[in-house]
């Protein structure tokens, strides 16, 4: 489509919401460019950029520097939404957690870290290996990440709350480059020569036991990645660019509504109007993106508190028993305080049943002696 020299080095480069733009690292500062190679904007408050991602969700470029700072640029208004400081040093270890959009970023003491937009510290920290991280990678399901180091080590971690490797294999030499395809194989770039592994399917780890594909290239491995929606692994190298054949990487069945890869210009209009209005805020980005959904039960309460004090009086509770007037005579004031009292002893009646169901559920469960597998023949026992 186009052909431009940029004049200096370039350190990365990734697309934008569509294949019109495009983020390019050059050497001092970021550049956006069009698809027939025209600058249209020039970011000189991210300099000296390492590694770029794009969250497509969110339209947020993030950036990694030589500085150590993460910078979040929101590309729908063009404003920086946050700049953290890593303090790590150096930057050049990135990737993004397609699940819940948080970016991990790996350091040279070891360890990876987690970051969102709405928290100046990291969420998480990971101690991964006893040297710097080399490479980081995050499957489509964001529930495993593959990382490798100076120790020569692969390792593939749990990111649903333990954090804890799954398995563990030393390499004999260091994976520079890490990959996760849409149905969850794993390829590592380790000099000249690319291994790939596979599991049971797209929600399980990769068996790093034995290796589902080798293939030795001309050159030493700059990097690779997965093609969505075909087998193919795209290695660049010292001597080129090599298209590998993976069978069963690929997603076969794509969501014409979601991503459609054959879709027309009008088509590409019509979705970004609507991924634009439908962007999610920055400060939404979280851990678990699940919780977002649940009520907030401490503040519910604190606010019904703060309510009954205001007014005196609990407004939401429930209303005395008054019964009603009956005609010809039937409604004496006698009548009426024995039709309450019988009320009210049929409430304090039903709290003290709830109180003895209670009572003997405990029972029950301290009397059952603990690690005793339960019998077919207890769902008649009453």
């Amino acid at each position: 489509m186009c052909e431009i020299n940029v004049m200096e080095a370039v350190r990365d480069i990734r697309f934008l919401h569509s294949e019109a733009l495009l983020a390019v690292a050059q050497n001092r500062w970021l550049h956006i460019y069009d698809n027939q190679g025209i600058e249209l904007h020039c970011i000189r408050r991210c300099d000296r950029v390492t590694r770029l991602e794009f969250l497509p969700f969110h339209f947020l470029l993030a950036t990694a520097s030589e500085t150590g700072f993460l910078t979040y640029l929101d590309v729908s208004v063009g404003k920086i939404v946050a700049a953290l400081n890593a303090r790590a040093g150096r930057l050049s270890v990135m990737t993004q957690n397609p699940y819940n959009a948080v970016i991990h970023l790996g350091h040279s003491n070891g360890t990876v870290s987690l970051w969102s937009p709405a928290v100046k510290d990291p969420l998480a920290k990971i101690l991964c290996h006893r040297g710097g991280v080399r490479a980081v990678a995050v499957d489509s399901t964001g529930t495993h990440m593959a990382t490798s180091g100076l120790d020569h080590q692969l390792k593939i971690f749990d990111l649903r709350g333990t954090f804890q490797p799954l398995s563990t294999r030393t390499l004999p030499q260091g994976a520079g480059h890490l990959a996760f395809s849409q149905r969850g194989l794993l390829a590592a770039g380790m000099g000249d020569v690319v291994n790939i592994w596979a599991g049971q399917g797209k929600a399980s780890p990769p068996s790093l036991e034995q290796t589902y594909l080798t293939h030795r290239l001309s050159g030493h491995v700059h990097g690779l990645q997965f093609c969505p929606f075909e087998d193919v692994l795209g290695v660049g190298h010292s001597g080129g660019v090599t298209s590998m054949l993976v069978p069963g990487a690929a997603e076969p069945n794509f969501d014409g509504l979601e991503s459609n890869p054959y879709r027309s210009r009008k088509q590409r209009q019509e979705w970004e109007v609507k991924a634009l209005l439908e962007k999610v805020p920055a400060d939404l980005i979280c851990l678990d993106p699940r919780a977002l959904a649940e009520v907030d039960v401490i503040s519910l309460e604190q606010e019904k508190k703060e309510r009954i004090e205001r007014l005196g009086y609990d407004p939401e509770a429930k209303a005395p028993f008054q019964p009603r007037p009956k005609q010809k005579g039937r409604s004496s004031t006698a009548s009426l305080v024995k039709r309450k009292r019988k009320v009210m002893d049929e409430e304090h009646r039903d709290k003290v049943r709830q109180s003895l169901e209670q009572q003997l559920q405990k029972q029950e469960k301290a009397a059952k002696p603990m690690g005793v597998w339960p019998s077919a023949l207890d769902r008649f026992v009453r």
